[in-house]
């Protein structure tokens, strides 16, 4: 890069420690400023963060990947996480289920579920246990996408005997520490909001770049990675390539990394089915922190609409970045062989001076925002879930804000020495998707819809499913994606229902004020008898119309995202489809859910 680029950079690196520094006052005067931003952050700002916290590097990288070897359906293959298809559930309903629990961890929540005696603290600290171990995990999956994007551009060598991508992780990763540190929730969201602005600015200006001056030919060849090493090429149409509509097959070698997914029709309904799940269960980390700091309901909405909105930008950067690495192989004659390097490729190679700067510190910001949100929520299990509550209960503010800045260390720390034994972004990512995630999927799932669950049943079903993730990944860890997903969801689920029979069901006062006060759906009969008829009515009104809302907005996210990749594509005729259905999706949600927020569901 040029002296304009690296200074475009650095300039950036300031403003971000600044902005952070800048807050590290107030998030000092205790952990509810430290960790929910004393409720006080705006919505818009919110969704602004939880958008520049879910477009990381990592799976920017992955994603291009896909769309570059697999062509545009590679996108469903994102259903699995990176399309980020739960936002549909956690707008419509999800959201403002976990901002009335009024709660700061998703740990703490199962306090308010199960009561404060030992089925409570059971559940609440395997819980925060479970939650830790997978911020760890998700830092290293961060740590090796950034240090790959950051090592390629600064050309750090060898030091010590470490990987440049583990020595570029520690610098990056060092950087957004200083802030996220010490200014807790207001830092990571006010500089995700500035990384927000940065990182649409540079899409805008690539998806431009890519749309104006780089036309594919009706024929071209692009490389896929072979399981025992080495590549080879695929030749493609460009319609082929550019439709948007999966096939129920495709036909990669049987020795591509790729050829799981050659059964396509199969997976992608595998992975809308975890994904139902999933939503339908919510989860913990900055996705529920953002809910859990929202002012009001309708805040939450709001939060989530805008959130899903900025982030439908990312995959027609996505689609633009694969067609100019198609491009630039047509071109020269020489193919770009891991699809996994697409990226830092066409930045290095395609991108001019200055906006070279200006992309890689916006792709920069994106392995920070993330980063940033991951730590000062996982750091919030080991405070308020555990040395709160076990270890030191007499604590006073001081203290617990020093534990904050202090377990935040220690998981980053943590995250790093796991990278050394890593090397693939897309084998990390999977296991954390279907492997831990399958670990909690299930009873974060039946908490919501069962009343019978209790407190020991939940705890067994999320250690069951961790432990067996964690043999699977370190004994088997070459098997199957959906094997993987079903044998650690098995567990948890079989753990789940048979403990939960064996032990005493939750008191049913604990069951009936978390009712009253979070409503959800589902098998609460025993329950909801206790209530009076026109509460238990008005309930019912509104969970009938969040279900038809989440069965319109589900679609209405996927073609969102569609059309600006068509667009991208230059797919008119897949376009002008998208583009048809989309105002009518819209139409539908509008009346169906907007108009019916407020700042709380009126029951009485």
């Amino acid at each position: 890069m040029s002296a304009i680029d690296y200074t475009i950079i650095f300039i950036y690196l300031g403003l971000m420690i600044g902005v952070g520094l800048y807050f590290q006052k107030i998030a000092g005067s205790g952990i509810d400023s430290y960790f929910l931003g004393n409720k006080k952050i705006p919505w818009w700002a919110l969704g602004a963060s939880g958008m520049a916290s879910n477009l990381d590097v990592s799976g920017t990288m992955i994603n291009t990947a896909f769309i570059y070897a697999l062509g545009a359906s590679g996108f469903f293959i994102e259903i699995r996480g990176g399309i980020v298809l739960t936002m549909a559930f956690f707008m419509i309903f999800m959201g403002k289920w976990n901002r009335r629990a009024n709660v700061m961890t998703l740990a703490e929540w199962m306090v308010l579920r199960f009561g404060k005696g030992t089925e409570g603290k059971i559940a609440r600290l395997i819980c925060a246990i479970a939650i830790l171990l997978s911020t760890v995990a998700i830092v290293s999956y961060f740590a090796i996408g950034g240090g790959k994007f950051i090592a390629h551009f600064l050309g750090i060598p060898e030091i010590f005997g470490l990987k440049p991508e583990f020595t570029a992780s520690v610098i990056m990763i060092f950087l957004a520490m200083i802030y996220t540190v010490a200014s807790g929730l207001q830092g990571v969201v006010w500089t995700d909001v500035f990384q927000g602005v940065l990182i649409l600015a540079t899409i805008l200006i690539v998806c431009f770049i890519s749309f104006s001056y780089f036309f594919l030919p009706e024929s071209f060849d692009v490389s896929v990675p072979l399981s025992g090493g080495g590549y080879t090429s695929i030749p493609y149409s460009l319609e082929e390539w550019s439709n948007i509509w999966p096939s129920w097959s495709i036909d990669m070698p049987e020795n591509s990394s790729y050829s799981i997914y050659n059964l396509f029709g199969i997976t992608i309904l595998f992975y809308l089915f975890k994904t139902f799940i999933e939503g339908s269960g919510g989860s913990g980390g900055y996705m529920a922190q953002r809910f859990f700091a929202a002012r009001s309901d309708r805040e939450a909405g709001l939060l989530s609409a805008f959130w899903i909105f900025t982030l439908s930008f990312r995959w027609p950067f996505i689609v633009a970045i694969a067609i100019m690495g198609i491009a630039y192989g047509v071109q020269n004659g020489v193919t770009i062989q891991d699809p996994e390097t697409v990226l830092p490729f066409v930045i290095n190679n395609m991108i001019p001076t200055g906006l070279k700067g200006l992309l890689v510190a916006g792709l920069m910001a994106a392995a920070m925002s993330t980063f940033d949100s991951i730590v000062n929520s996982g750091a919030s299990y080991w405070v308020r879930d555990i040395y709160q509550v076990f270890i030191n209960p007499k604590a006073d503010e001081k203290k617990l804000v020093f534990q904050s800045r202090f377990s935040s260390v220690i998981i980053v720390l943590l995250g790093l020495i796991f990278t050394l034994n890593l090397s693939s972004i897309n084998d990390i990512y999977g296991w954390i998707t279907m492997g831990l995630g399958a670990g909690l999927i299930i009873p974060l799932l039946i908490r919501w819809y069962w009343w019978r669950l209790n407190g020991y049943g939940f705890a067994a079903g999320i250690a069951g499913g961790m432990i067996t993730a964690l043999v699977q990944k370190f004994y088997f860890g070459n098997i199957e994606e959906y094997y993987f997903f079903l044998t650690v969801s098995g567990v948890s689920l079989s753990s789940t229902i048979i403990v939960t029979f064996l032990t005493q069901p939750t008191p049913q006062t604990i069951l009936l004020d978390f009712y009253k006060k979070t409503r959800p759906f589902g098998f609460w009969g025993p329950v909801k008898g206790n209530l009076d008829v026109k509460l238990s009515d008005n309930i019912n009104k509104e969970n009938r119309r969040d279900i038809i809302s989440v069965i319109i907005a589900v679609p209405w996210q996927l073609v969102l995202f569609m059309t600006g990749m068509t667009l991208i594509m230059k797919r008119w005729d897949l376009f002008f489809i998208l583009a048809a259905v989309l105002p009518i999706l819209t139409i539908l949600l509008y009346f169906n859910w907007f108009r019916h927020l407020s700042d709380e569901v009126k029951l009485e």
